[in-house]
């Protein structure tokens, strides 16, 4: 018994130490935004503001509100960007998984080698691509660009979802007198929720986290995500790290209130899913 409880105590310090680690690089960005410009230059540092200050937020929220247009065009774009892939990727994964599709093992190779194409190879093609027919400086061009890169993981993660299900559920259904439209949006989907919020809470955050297909798709702030606002603080000849910081701290905000949220959902989704292949 005795050993059994320094075991557990063993491992809840080592659990506390590796969260703190985790986290110290969170609490070091919120610190640093409530932390004037005189006292972010001290050597050594101070673990704690020793004078707090909300400026940065009101100079970049308040004052300047340039921000908050950053946050509505990373809001449009993460939502589109999740909207179009699951409406895309559900029947996509669904037809790869239920129908004899001739060739299915190359589209599912092809799906990964796409996947694992790191954003910046894609980049210079899409904008040649996009300038031509009129899809730079706007909402769909970066909605488009992100969806090639979301929409293989969507149909890799939904894919073994429907292959949990038995097969017998569509033929019960058209006994019932269901066709195969109602049945798949009656019967199937519902049973696959914990995939969709997945694959969902995933795009939004591929959308909510680009900054490749910004940069290289828009010239002008009226489409530019938050993720090129914060680049207007990296200068030629300095960083303005506190108002970076209080920028990048409410960026972080929504992913994680989704994740706080969501966790359940997301966590139980990833591991009913890799159930079965």
């Amino acid at each position: 018994m005795a050993d059994s409880k320094w075991k557990k105590a063993g491992i809840t310090v080592l659990a506390t130490l590796i969260i703190i680690v985790f986290l110290f690089p969170v609490y070091w960005m919120v610190k640093t935004s409530v932390t004037p410009i005189t006292e972010l230059y001290n050597n050594p540092p101070h673990l704690l503001p020793v004078k707090a200050t909300f400026d940065s937020y009101i100079n970049n929220f308040v004052r300047n509100q340039d921000m908050i247009g950053y946050i509505g065009n990373s809001v449009v774009i993460s939502l589109g960007t999740m909207l179009m892939t699951v409406v895309l990727a559900v029947p996509a994964a669904y037809a790869l998984s239920r129908l004899k599709i001739k060739g299915k093992a190359i589209i599912m190779i092809l799906l990964l080698s796409i996947q694992m194409l790191p954003g910046i190879m894609m980049a210079m093609p899409l904008y040649i691509m996009f300038s031509k027919v009129g899809l730079t400086d706007n909402y769909i061009g970066l909605i488009l660009a992100n969806l090639i890169h979301a929409l293989p993981f969507a149909v890799i993660t939904l894919r073994p979802f429907f292959l949990s299900l038995p097969s017998g559920l569509e033929e019960a259904a058209s006994i019932d007198g269901c066709n195969k439209f109602t049945s798949f949006t009656r019967i199937i989907l519902p049973l696959i929720t914990p995939g969709l919020l997945t694959v969902a809470v995933f795009c939004f955050l591929f959308g909510w986290g680009d900054f490749i297909f910004a940069l290289t798709l828009t010239t002008g702030d009226a489409v530019r995500p938050l993720t090129l606002g914060l680049y207007r603080f990296i200068g030629q000849y300095g960083t303005e790290w506190n108002n970076l910081m209080a920028v990048a701290t409410l960026a972080a905000l929504p992913i994680i209130i989704i994740f706080v949220s969501m966790q359940k959902y997301v966590v139980g989704g990833i591991t009913a899913g890799s159930m079965k292949d």
